[in-house]
């Protein structure tokens, strides 16, 4: 308890720098803009404006330092994740189905029952045992509506809203599940929440080989992510490859990320939110 709370405060300290000098180089920017374009400095620069001026032109051979963002996934890619799977409390035979397809989905995780376990127990657990990622999936009247992507010592959170959920069985002339670590596509994820989002989802996976014939798509249209997958093989008359979907597949609508983890996500600072004003202009899309 003593190591955990000590890394979290660490972490905590490290953001509490980051944030204040992002805060002095956004001034340095609005005195750098003033200088240009020859007008007056404004009235809460002028105290700090010679001390900011002598070190702007250290700003260009200074290094460039990380975001506690990139410190959060600091590991990705030198060690494969390790991810848990569990569902919400009560969960039904459909539900149930639908977290062992997740298992089969991403490699090197494993799927627990949730039992009578609080999410604090889980958390704990996780940690402990060295978990990456803890994954729940909530249902609505039988039906899978939410996933929970929870990033692990110390965050970020990711909530989504599922829809269109198909199951493996649900599936017409589908083959058996590969086990090989897949190729991932992205694609439409423009923007810095559209990065922030494909960081969260493709760390769930581990590096693939360059032979692995298994592919995941997370593809973007007007904020809905389509989750497909399938493995490719060669026709015998053709060059083109030739796509089997081996499932399952469903629609993942992010609605909010918070920077903390998930058994303190009361008090976590909320990093991105979904409205309903948000929803006012159609052609608007965050991703």
């Amino acid at each position: 308890i003593r190591r955990q709370a000590r890394a979290r405060r660490e972490f905590l300290y490290r953001k509490g720098v980051e944030e204040r000098k992002k805060a002095v180089q956004e001034k340095k920017e609005r005195l750098l803009k003033a200088l240009e374009d020859g007008r007056r400095i404004d009235t809460d620069l002028r105290r700090t404006a010679l001390s900011l001026q002598k070190s702007l032109k250290w700003d260009a051979q200074a290094p460039d330092v990380g975001s506690s963002q990139d410190d959060e996934y600091r590991w990705a890619g030198v060690e494969d994740p390790k991810v848990v799977i569990t569902t919400s409390r009560d969960p039904s035979s459909r539900l149930k189905i639908f977290s062992k397809e997740m298992r089969l989905l991403i490699p090197n995780s494993q799927s627990i029952n949730r039992g009578g376990f609080e999410l604090g127990h889980l958390v704990e657990a996780s940690r402990a045992n060295g978990v990456t990622d803890l994954l729940v999936v909530q249902e609505h009247r039988g039906e899978p509506d939410g996933l929970i992507v929870s990033h692990l010592p110390h965050g970020p959170t990711a909530y989504f809203t599922l829809s269109g959920v198909v199951m493996r069985h649900e599936v017409a002339d589908i083959g058996p599940c590969p086990q090989a670590y897949p190729h991932l596509i992205f694609h439409n994820f423009k923007s810095p929440l559209g990065q922030r989002v494909q960081s969260i989802l493709k760390y769930l996976f581990p590096a693939p080989k360059i032979e692995s014939k298994r592919v995941i798509t997370f593809a973007n249209h007007d904020d809905y992510i389509s989750m497909r997958h399938h493995i490719h093989k060669k026709t015998s008359g053709g060059k083109d490859p030739e796509l089997d979907e081996v499932g399952p597949r469903f629609e993942l609508k992010l609605y909010e990320i918070k920077q903390g983890t998930l058994e303190n996500a009361r008090c976590a600072d909320v990093e991105w939110a979904w409205r309903p004003y948000m929803n006012t202009s159609k052609k608007r899309s965050f991703l």
